[in-house]
């Protein structure tokens, strides 16, 4: 069977920088085809309460903004073929100026700015900085949206955009079914290549996905096992790896 295309989602620096840089190097090894970094961030509006409590557990130390690209500038290095894309929530990228954050990202490495709560139409000039900065914007589809806007999403000539599954908050397996199908085929109507991602946990699920969408996009699977084996480092890298190669169908 043909590998399944992996993008793997990991909080910078959680629980800290040496566990996850120990999780980024498993899930390579693992097979994950794309590296979705999460700087944490205090109000998410889609994270799950795996991504949210993890989130809050790193901020409590003061992680800042900074860290967390270096961390993506150390992956970069480590992993210079394995495209990075940072994952946050507006007010992170709009504070400090988006053309700003966006050339910070570019210079760590970044390839690719996934920015849930800016919408694709009212951007604030992300689109337009990632393209300056050698970044791709992917915007993010809902089924919640009206088939009128999902339907200008499809055609406004992204390159990739990323469909959550299912309305709510991440983390809560997902059923994939004929209406996931049917979503996921108006969603790449435009053209635009589709990572679908939102509860995805195990292999049957990525099986019945991936004819579907470019990758499929797992996280609060790996934050729960970072969670629970992150006392002892040899088997969380081999927990993870497991997972990642089975989510990638090997």
């Amino acid at each position: 069977m043909k590998k399944i295309k992996l993008m793997s989602h990991l909080i910078a620096g959680y629980p800290d920088k040496e566990t996850a840089l120990i999780t980024a190097r498993s899930l390579v090894k693992g097979g994950a085809d794309i590296l979705e970094i999460q700087l944490p961030f205090s109000d998410p509006s889609a994270d799950g309460p795996a991504i949210q409590t993890a989130c809050t557990k790193v901020l409590e130390k003061g992680y800042k903004t900074s860290e967390g690209l270096e961390f993506i500038h150390e992956l970069h290095k480590e992993f210079p073929t394995i495209p990075i894309y940072l994952m946050s929530y507006g007010s992170l990228v709009y504070t400090p100026g988006v053309e700003n954050f966006c050339k910070r990202a570019s210079n760590a490495g970044v390839s690719g700015m996934i920015i849930p709560d800016l919408p694709f139409d009212f951007d604030e000039g992300l689109t337009q900085a990632c393209q300056k900065y050698q970044m791709i914007n992917i915007p993010v589809a809902a089924p919640s949206m009206s088939q009128e806007r999902l339907s200008k999403l499809a055609h406004s000539n992204f390159p990739y955009i990323y469909a959550a599954l299912r309305t709510g908050i991440t983390g809560t397996e997902t059923k994939i079914d004929e209406n996931t199908k049917a979503f996921l085929k108006k969603v790449s109507e435009g053209g635009s290549r589709v990572y679908g991602g939102f509860g995805i946990s195990n292999g049957k699920q990525s099986k019945a996905l991936c004819d579907s969408v470019e990758a499929i996009v797992a996280g609060s699977v790996f934050v729960r096992l970072i969670t629970e084996f992150s006392n002892d480092k040899t088997l969380l890298a081999k927990k993870i790896e497991e997972k990642a190669r089975e989510l990638c169908g090997m």
